[in-house]
Formats: structure tokens, sequence, C-alpha cells
């Protein structure tokens, strides 16, 4: 199936000095992340399928959530630096990659130990989740940047859209920490292609940013609908709006 992200971008070979420093950050620390937080039943998995796993309700979906989308994401850099346009791309572009791999990959492990620290085996996300990245030329600086940037942008309007479900204040912290990370790698992507960090279209053009100055935010449905084409593993979302 072809994704409804997959976007092919014109993209210029110049890169600033600065990005990487832009998106420098320390990894998530697991110790005293709010992880041991008890559950109640009312996140107890209903799904009226039980061949396809559904997400759930409150923290327990919007966990899972965003556990989905950091395994797409670590997936994806996974390939990335694994793959022919990354070992031939500028030290500073293979620098930046890697920065975000290892992001998206500290990311993903926060998720998973937080569902296993607080919920059943059976109400979490398997960890094995398969992808469909045909559509995308791993050897092809164009089409590696073009989804990375699209990827980048729907994490930051899927963070920003969960906020509002999540339950736990320690939950919403990290998220918001997380999305703040998210957009430092949709900005630096959009530097990259936009081949001028000074270039405020390529952080604030009216593609991201609204009229009231702020950041767009997609319920969890718009997201993984838009996002399906990319996983081959079905899930649901029956609970979450």
């Amino acid at each position: 199936m072809k994704s409804k992200l997959v976007l092919n971008q014109k993209i210029s070979g110049k890169t600033p000095n600065s990005r990487r420093n832009f998106i420098k950050v320390s990894g998530l620390a697991m110790a005293g992340a709010g992880l041991l937080i008890s559950c109640d039943d009312d996140d107890m998995i209903t799904d009226p399928n039980p061949e396809v796993f559904d997400l759930g309700g409150g923290d327990l979906g919007v966990l899972n959530y965003a556990y989905a989308l950091e395994q797409l994401e670590s997936a994806f850099y996974t390939r990335v630096v694994n793959g022919s346009y990354w070992s031939g791309a500028s030290g500073e572009e293979q620098m930046i990659l890697e920065d975000l791999y290892n992001h998206e990959v500290n990311h993903r492990e926060f998720f998973k130990a937080a569902l296993n620290a607080n919920f059943s085996e059976e109400q979490i996300l398997p960890e094995s989740l398969e992808f469909n990245f045909a559509d995308v030329d791993f050897s092809s600086r164009d089409s590696v940047l073009g989804t990375a940037k699209v990827l980048e942008d729907t994490g930051v309007l899927a963070y920003n859209g969960a906020g509002r479900i999540i339950e736990t204040a320690d939950y919403l912290v990290m998220a918001g920490k997380i999305v703040s990370v998210e957009a430092r790698h949709a900005a630096a992507i959009r530097s990259i292609l936009g081949n001028d960090m000074d270039d405020y279209l390529a952080f604030a053009g009216d593609d991201i940013v609204d009229s009231n100055g702020l950041d767009g935010a997609l319920n969890p449905s718009e997201i993984i609908q838009a996002a399906g084409g990319f996983f081959s593993t079905p899930f649901t979302a029956n609970q979450l709006p």
C-alpha cells in the first residue's frame, strides 16, 4: 500500500554547521521518570476483535499509541543509518541522522519500560511491529530526507494531539519533553531540505505553525489513518479519539 505520508522533495546539498548542535540533547533517563505508576481497571482492553490488537484507552492507549509511533521512527532510522545513502552522506548529515536514530531508540525504550512497569503483557502493544518501507528508497537522499520530514512533522502533530488525553501528570511531563525533541528533529530535517538554517520558512512556515503561532495537533485516529501505510502489523485504536 502506498503511504499517504511519503513525499518527494527537491533537496539541495548545503548543510550549515550549527544543525547538529541544535538537536544535540541528552538521552532520556529511565530512572526517576515516573514509570512505576499504578493503573486502574478502566484501562483494560475491551477489543471486540481478539485477532487484532487494540491500543486501549486512557493512559494505556496513549502510551501504546506513542510506542507504535516510536517503533516506526526507530525502525526507519535504523534502516537509514544502515543504508547506502547514509554511508555516502556528508559527515554532518551522518551525525545528524545518527543523533535522530539514537533519540528515537531512546524514546521507544522509554515507552516500552513505562508500559511494562504499569500494565500486563496482554495489554501492551507487541514490541516487534513490522513496517512497510517499500515506497522509501534508502539509497536516495531525496527519499530518505523527504520521508524523515514527514515522520518528524507527524510526530509533533501526534504528541500535541495526544497531550489532552493523558491522565497522569508524570506522563504528560515526559510527553512534553519528548515532543520538544521531536520538534528539534523536524526543524533539523527542514533546515537540510531548505538548505538554510536562517530561513524561517524551514522552521515556522504556515504549513506547520497556525495564525496563533502554535504548532498543529491531530487526534490519534487521524495520525493512524495517515500513517497506516507504514504499518504492516495491524492494530486498532477504538478507545482513542
